[in-house]
């Protein structure tokens, strides 16, 4: 892991007291891909002793900020990135510990450019939940904005 992919992490975690306290591990934070994982805690169990959906769901998105940061943070100067909405469907049952993969679904120059137009981009990341053996457990979609300052 390199010092740009551990300091993504460390500023998450925080800046972000949930990511802290599900102590979710950044794997792999790039622009063109972020990897979180959620290690299999008790604590944060459902009723039938998998990860808890709201784990998840807080997995997923902490994994979308990895990459919108990656991607994004030589713009924040002058933007802020916000979520503006998000959707998840669990699709199988997770247990033990599960990783999230995010991926942007726009062209990060194509964001810039709307940016530089003076426009408040918007942007979908999606994200793939799975667990150790490489079932998808969940799926997921956080649409994100770049909102310019001032």
């Amino acid at each position: 892991m390199s010092a740009d992919q551990m300091s993504i992490g460390e500023m998450l975690a925080a800046t972000v007291p949930m990511a802290r306290t599900l102590n979710l591990q950044f794997l792999e934070t790039t622009p063109e891909r972020a990897v979180v994982s959620l290690p299999d805690q008790p604590d944060y169990h459902n009723h039938v002793g998998g990860p808890h959906a709201g784990a998840m769901f807080t997995l997923g998105e902490s994994a979308s900020g990895a990459i919108v940061l990656a991607a994004f943070g030589d713009q924040l100067s002058r933007a802020v990135p916000l979520a503006v909405s998000a959707e998840i469907s669990y699709k199988k049952l997770a247990m033990g510990p599960v990783t999230a993969t995010a991926t942007l679904g726009r062209p990060a120059p194509e964001v810039v450019a709307e940016l530089d137009q003076g426009r408040r981009p918007e942007f979908p990341v999606t994200i793939e939940i799975r667990r150790e053996d490489g079932a998808v457990t969940g799926e997921m979609t956080v649409t994100w904005t770049l909102r310019p300052n001032g």
